[in-house]
């Protein structure tokens, strides 16, 4: 069968994205791959489909056992066969799996890099294997955000396997990580594919200097916003998640922890009710990967920065993987950074390390498009703003806010540059703190000048001011405000300096409005009445509805019947019959002809 009968087939598509076919095509001849392809971007599709066109199984080695469960779930929603081999499995299981395996009746096996290992040089040898396919690749290099041991034994396929094309997939590595890659699972003149790290169907937002009442505030207003969606809330500490979920769940939001302190028993539980929709707000670490491949997350919110670009991107890319539009909100604060550099200052690779924390700050701090940064941090770049991030939203104004940064400077010079940034603020703001008075801080000429300006004012214009470089803090040497060469030329005159003007309206969520409009493919087929390409919102919840029963009927999560983007067309475009259902993108033959007339019965009663 031709790769777009496989396509329409069983994924129920009429075209790839970009990059897609030429990669398909240059790994079923027999070449080896490096694809980078943004979450959401269909990676998996990579290797779905050579491993149904060629003859023999296909190995996918995946670092988390539930996301080869949502792997493997998702492939038999669509009528192919496939099994996973983990330490999550019992015995007996296990050798089932193999039986079927060796029979030649599953096309594709996803397997942990320990079980790859353990299986190789027995149960490996004796199948006819078409390809290997490492997914989140990056977890191999030093220099990833993600790194994993067991996955550095990997380079031992090549030696085993010497013929069987390999794929190394992965929606996060800059360039140094890729190349590690190359290196380590010895590729063999390796074509690098690069698709577009753009995902212009979730929305940017960075929120500073909010203290830990505001955040909350403003989160109970965003999920009151958008009752019906599922979210993940991303935090900086287990103490954290914990807190965050536990007022969440006094205001009445069904929220739970989910972090490595906890039993596996408890991270299952709360992963399953997630997956499911039983549960849709989940508070985790950063640290943590959920390793769900739920696509129907309409929100991600980072409580705390995060400490690299790398990372902040395949967090939000957990939102809106089916392509609908999708919100993402980031706090953050000087807490966050100092903590964050203290972490980065402790680990093995301290220049690396606060180098990427330095441009995960750049983007935070930015008053330009947010895309724009993202997809230059990618080495992909853009002419035009992107309209759907909150700068381009909300340019912001700014003011000659010289005689501040003149206040601020000369407060810590007076005081040898040996205090930290509350202190600056306790000394212009005139406060007799057991700090200032302990040092005689309230006899220096600086001392109450910028009395008239709030705290949180203070707090955001010397944010401001370190992110302009007029001050650095000097990690290692007790937090302390040391004032640069170009902050001298403001304190002396030299040069003049902009802020921007602190937002002083009231720290509400927005509510949750249509930025972009949802894409609906337009399908033509006799006597399908004419779309009026608005969706019926009504329509939609009973279609989610159905959608739920059909699941909890199965086993399967919801998403995995059908995507929400599958949903918003079918409530769009209202198809009345099997033939014009079937043309819906993302509906394959096997979910046609098993949830068809269901949902077209329930379509025609609207109608």
């Amino acid at each position: 069968m031709d790769i777009f009968g496989i396509l329409r087939q069983y994924f129920g598509y009429s075209s790839f994205r970009q990059n897609q076919e030429e990669i398909i095509r240059h790994v079923i001849a027999g070449n080896d791959a490096l694809v980078l392809m943004p979450t959401g971007g269909g990676k998996s599709i990579c290797y779905q489909i050579p491993a149904l066109a060629l003859p023999g199984i296909t190995i996918v080695i995946s670092p988390l056992i539930s996301l080869m469960k949502d792997q493997v779930e998702t492939l038999r929603s669509n009528g192919i066969e496939a099994e996973a081999l983990n330490s999550g499995n019992d015995p007996t299981l296990d050798t089932v799996i193999r039986r079927k395996c060796l029979a030649g009746q599953i096309k594709l096996l996803y397997i942990s890099p320990e079980k790859l290992l353990a299986e190789m040089d027995y149960f490996m040898q004796h199948l006819q294997i078409s390809l290997f396919a490492i997914d989140e690749a990056h977890c191999i290099s030093h220099w990833g955000h993600d790194f994993r041991p067991e996955y550095t034994q990997l380079g031992v396929l090549r030696e085993k396997f010497p013929n069987v094309p390999m794929m190394a997939l992965t929606a996060t590595a800059d360039k140094i990580t890729r190349q590690d890659i190359l290196t380590q699972l010895k590729l063999r003149n390796a074509r690098e594919f690069v698709s577009s790290f753009d995902r212009p169907n979730l929305s940017l937002s960075v929120k500073r200097g909010y203290k830990s009442a505001e955040k909350m505030h403003f989160i109970l207003n965003f999920i009151k916003a958008r009752p019906n969606d599922a979210g993940i809330i991303y935090c900086l500490s287990r103490k954290t998640t914990e807190k965050v979920a536990a007022d969440l769940r006094k205001k009445g939001i069904n929220a739970a922890a989910y972090h490595a302190g906890l039993s596996s028993l408890e991270r299952s539980q709360t992963q399953e009710q997630f997956k499911n929709d039983q549960l849709l707000v989940v508070c985790a670490t950063i640290a943590f990967g959920m390793g769900i491949d739920k696509s129907n997350v309409r929100w991600v919110i980072h409580y705390n920065m995060p400490k690299s670009i790398e990372s902040f991107y395949q967090e939000i890319g957990r939102a809106g993987r089916d392509g609908a539009p999708a919100d993402t909100v980031l706090f953050y604060s000087l807490a966050d950074i100092i903590q964050l550099t203290e972490f980065a200052r402790q680990s093995g690779q301290q220049d690396v390390n606060m180098d990427k924390l330095k441009r995960m700050q750049e983007y935070a701090e930015s008053n330009v498009c947010r895309r724009r940064i993202l997809l230059n941090y990618f080495s992909e770049q853009t002419d035009h703003d992107c309209g759907n991030c909150d700068v381009c939203d909300n340019p912001p104004q700014r003011f000659d806010g010289t005689r501040y940064v003149q206040m601020a400077l000369s407060a810590a010079k007076r005081a040898n540059e040996d205090i930290r940034i509350s202190t600056i603020i306790e000394i212009l703001k005139g406060m007799r703190s057991p700090a200032v008075m302990r040092q005689g801080f309230d006899r220096l000429k600086t001392f109450g000048v910028g009395h008239d300006l709030s705290l949180t004012d203070w707090q955001d214009y010397l944010l401001q001011m370190l992110q302009m470089g007029f001050i650095e803090i000097a990690y290692n040497d007790g937090n302390k405000v040391k004032v640069t060469a170009i902050g001298d030329d403001v304190l002396y005159g030299r040069k003049p300096a902009q802020l921007c003007v602190v937002d002083h309206s009231a720290k509400e969520a927005p509510k949750k409005k249509p930025k972009l409009r949802l894409e609906i493919p337009t399908i033509t087929i006799p006597g399908l009445p004419p779309t009026t390409g608005i969706e019926d919102p009504k329509l939609f919840e009973a279609l989610r509805q159905l959608r739920k029963q059909c699941a909890e009927e199965e086993g399967f999560p919801p998403y995995i019947v059908f995507s929400d983007k599958v949903l918003h067309s079918l409530a769009t475009i209202k198809p009345t019959s099997l033939a014009q259902f079937g043309n819906i993108q993302g509906i394959g033959e096997h979910k046609k002809g098993k949830y068809g007339e269901r949902f077209v019965s329930l379509i025609q009663k609207y109608v």
